[in-house]
Formats: C-alpha cells, sequence, structure tokens
C-alpha cells in the first residue's frame, strides 16, 4: 500500500506523488498557494494530482484537452471539481448548441475555464440562445475568453434595447458578429447607445445598422453627428435626402470630416458647387472614396483635354460616374481604344461623352456590340454617327440590340439603316414599347408606324 500526506505549511499545501514503479523511492512535490478556500477543494487538487481519474480530469479530457492541460487547469481552477458534473455538461452542450465546439471548445475552456463553472456566463449563454441567432463562433469566443465577467451584463441589456428599438431578432447575431462589443456594450453607458439609435431613426435606423454595424462603433458627438451635419450642409439642409444618400450606402457615416473636406476642396477648384456635388454623389455615393491623387485628378484633367468646362463636367458626372472609379488598366483603356479605332478623334468632347457611355458596359460587350452593326452592314463611320446622337447605343446588351433589329428588319418591315436617323429605337424595350405600339398603330391605320412615336408619352401617343 502506498501512504500518501499532505502537509500543510505557511508557504502553502505540499503534496507528495508517490511512484509505485520505484517502490515509493522517489518523491514530487508539487507546491500550491497557501490554502484560500476550505480543505474539500484541497483533497480534489490531491486527488487530481495523483494518479487516481477523477470526474472532473475526466470531463476535461472528453473535450479533447491533454493530460498535463486537464491536470493544470484543475489545479489553477479547483472549482471545476466541486461543480456538479450535470452543470458541467449541461454548459458545454449550450456551447456546442451555439457552434463552439471541437478545438474551438478546448481553447475556450482553456482560455476562459471559470465558464464552464461561473454562474454570470449561465444568463449570456441563455440569452445567446434565443436571441443572437446568427452571431459567428468565432465572435462568441472572443467574447467569452476575452470580455470580463462584470461586463456580461452589459452586452445582454445593451442587445435587449437594440431589439427594443426595432433591430430584428434574426439580425441581432450578425449586429453583434461586426461590432467592437467591449466599446459598444461595456465602455459604454446603455443610455449613450441609446442616445446614438434615437439619433440614427433620423436617417435610417435600423437598416443603416443592419447593413453597417460598425457605425455602433462610432461616439455620436465626436464623429457621428459632426458627419451627419457635414452632409446636411452639403445638400443644403435637406435632411431627408441625406436619408435617402445613406440609404444607398451607410459606408458614407465611416469617413472622417477631413476626409470629406478635403474632396470638397478638390471639387470646388475644378468648379463643381457644393449642390452639384450632393447631386453627383446621389447619382454615385461611392464618389468619395475614390482616391484623389490616383483617379479623380488624372481623369478630371483627360475630361478638361477633351474640352470640357466645369458644366460639361457635372453632367457627364451625372451621366457617368463610373468613369471616376473603373480601372484603367483593366477597363478605360481597352474601351477608349475601341472607340479610336471606330474613328472618335482623341481629345474631343464627342469621345469624352461616347467614353462616358462605355462604362457602364463590359469591354467584351462592348466589343459584341460594334461586331453586331458591322454584321448588319453598318460602318465603323456609321457606328460613330449613331452613338453621337445616342452614346447609349455602345452600353446596350448585345443580345437585346440583336432582338430589336430583328423585329425592326422582320416584323416591321423597315430599313436597318434607318438606325442612322433615330438610333434611340434601340434604347426602347421591346415587348412593353416597340412590339405594343407597332401593334397599336397596325390595328388603328394599318401603316407603318414612324420609329419617332416611340418617344411619345403615353398619352399622347394614344
Amino acid at each position: 500500500m502506498i501512504a500518501l500526506a499532505l502537509r500543510f505549511t505557511p508557504m502553502g499545501l505540499t503534496l507528495p506523488r508517490l511512484s509505485p514503479a520505484i517502490g515509493g523511492g522517489s518523491r514530487i512535490s508539487v507546491r500550491l498557494p497557501a490554502p484560500t478556500t476550505d480543505l474539500q477543494s484541497y483533497l480534489c487538487i490531491a486527488r487530481a494530482a495523483t494518479n487516481g481519474s477523477p470526474l472532473a480530469f475526466s470531463f476535461l479530457r472528453e473535450l479533447h484537452l491533454d493530460e498535463n492541460e486537464a491536470e493544470a487547469l484543475l489545479l489553477a481552477h479547483p472549482e471545476l471539481e466541486l461543480a456538479p458534473m450535470p452543470s458541467l455538461r449541461g454548459r458545454v452542450l449550450a456551447l456546442r448548441s451555439l457552434g463552439i465546439s471541437g478545438l474551438e471548445l478546448s481553447r475556450t475552456v482553456l482560455r476562459r475555464p471559470d465558464v464552464l463553472s461561473q454562474p454570470e456566463f449561465g444568463p449570456f449563454l441563455d440569452f445567446a440562445l434565443h436571441e443572437l441567432k446568427g452571431i459567428k463562433p468565432a465572435k462568441l469566443e472572443q467574447i467569452l475568453t476575452s470580455i470580463p465577467l462584470q461586463f456580461l451584463e452589459g452586452i445582454v441589456g445593451g442587445s435587449t434595447m437594440l431589439l427594443d428599438h426595432g433591430v430584428p431578432s434574426d439580425k441581432l447575431g450578425h449586429v453583434l458578429t461586426h461590432v467592437h462589443v467591449r466599446k459598444v456594450f461595456c465602455e459604454r453607458p446603455l443610455r449613450d447607445l441609446e442616445q446614438m439609435v434615437l439619433f440614427l431613426k433620423h436617417y435610417g435606423w435600423p437598416e443603416l445598422v443592419l447593413r453597417r454595424p460598425m457605425l455602433l462603433n462610432l461616439d455620436l458627438h465626436g464623429q457621428l453627428t459632426p458627419r451627419v451635419e457635414f452632409l446636411v450642409e452639403l445638400g443644403g439642409g435637406d435632411a431627408a435626402a441625406v436619408r435617402v444618400l445613406l440609404a444607398k450606402l451607410p459606408a458614407l457615416l465611416s469617413y472622417t470630416v477631413e476626409h470629406y473636406k478635403s474632396h470638397l476642396a478638390f471639387w470646388r477648384s475644378v468648379g463643381i458647387s457644393n449642390e452639384e456635388l450632393f447631386k453627383i454623389a446621389m447619382v454615385y455615393p461611392k464618389i468619395f472614396s475614390v482616391s484623389k491623387e490616383r483617379k479623380l485628378e488624372p481623369r478630371i484633367e483627360f475630361l478638361k483635354q477633351c474640352n470640357m468646362d466645369a458644366v460639361d463636367i457635372f453632367k457627364f458626372l451625372v451621366r457617368a460616374p463610373l468613369f471616376m472609379s473603373l480601372s484603367f488598366e483593366e477597363n478605360l483603356s481597352k474601351k477608349l481604344n475601341f472607340l479610336v479605332k471606330i474613328g472618335y478623334e482623341h481629345r474631343t468632347r464627342e469621345l469624352a461623352w461616347a467614353f462616358g457611355a462605355t462604362t457602364r458596359t463590359s469591354c467584351e460587350n462592348m466589343q459584341r456590340v460594334i461586331g453586331l452593326f458591322l454584321s448588319y452592314g453598318f460602318s465603323c463611320e456609321d457606328i460613330v454617327v449613331m452613338s453621337k446622337k445616342h452614346p447609349q447605343v455602345l452600353q446596350y446588351n448585345h443580345e437585346s440590340l440583336e432582338k430589336k433589329m430583328e423585329f425592326l428588319i422582320e416584323e416591321m418591315e423597315r430599313d436597318i439603316r434607318e438606325l442612322l436617323v433615330f438610333p434611340a429605337f434601340l434604347g426602347y424595350k421591346l415587348d412593353e414599347r416597340i412590339k405594343r405600339r407597332h401593334a397599336t398603330k397596325q390595328e388603328i391605320s394599318g401603316k407603318q408606324m414612324p420609329l419617332t412615336l416611340l418617344s411619345l408619352s403615353t398619352e399622347r401617343f394614344h
């Protein structure tokens, strides 16, 4: 029989381990901190340090902790041996139900062992199971392993407040996945978070945050409010228009006021007014994300070289804002080459307008459109004539164009070259406009319909 003696000293507890293999000739001592809990805890530690297999030790091994990890964990956290086994297993079941299993589960237990035993984790995990559907397991693991216990109640309270203010329950997990939880729910008083919610209700809550949860990371008075106020001022005081703008791109609130002022100064140097810049932004909100040095400056210079003044540039950008952000090497340079090949002259307003129209189509589709016109007997000069009258012909889908051209020739029995006079024909919808008006004209008069009748409103046509 091997005798095991426990000896308490002022320095702590000395626990000898005897090795049967060497007949008790060797002694290993493990020194623990001086006792601060009852003797039962230390007896549990003693069992963990011997060759026995206590329930808690076996339980930790089931979680894929190796023997050294499990033993060290029990030595450092004796409360795990005191916790009822059903409670431990229930806690693990909850974690697994939330998507934390396998390696993630063992990693969570090693980093935060009290997640298995501390009562404070219970209400939070229950809330997560019922209300945080969709939260990423990695985010939940981060919360459990890094947020102090005293802040868990604040996360539940703040999340409940978001639900009360209209965040759908099936989206709450998505919101928490993408915010800085400690900053939003722990370091910020709940009343401050609610003030932000009330402020955002004027500008599209909760949709703004559902699409851009990181907006909750912002400081209401130091960041969010000044940015919104700048946009309202840029829009001439029209808060409703700013709401529409933010609905198109909530990420606009991620840019600093200094960033906006820098862009505004550039556009003023071009001759674009605040009102005009806001109108451009309403068409293309990403205009504020385009690099001034790499894209805005050289492309505005290109338009100026094409003899465009500030009025022309404003009209151009309202029609073709993508010109400012598309890749020159992968996109614009190829389209410019196509236009020059079919006969457009460098540094002309016509080239600029045609160039703008091509920004709404791919290089492949543009090439097929040109090929389609050539296959119907049009020359490059004809294509230039049509696109000068109606630049959009270069951006239409090539398959849609072919159907309209076939209908023009076969059903309407018209000469294809009439498109040189009225290329806008190709911009009307085939079924809803062209076919209906052609059939109506045939029923009434039995005569061919002039193509220009397509441009009339419904009231004037009838």
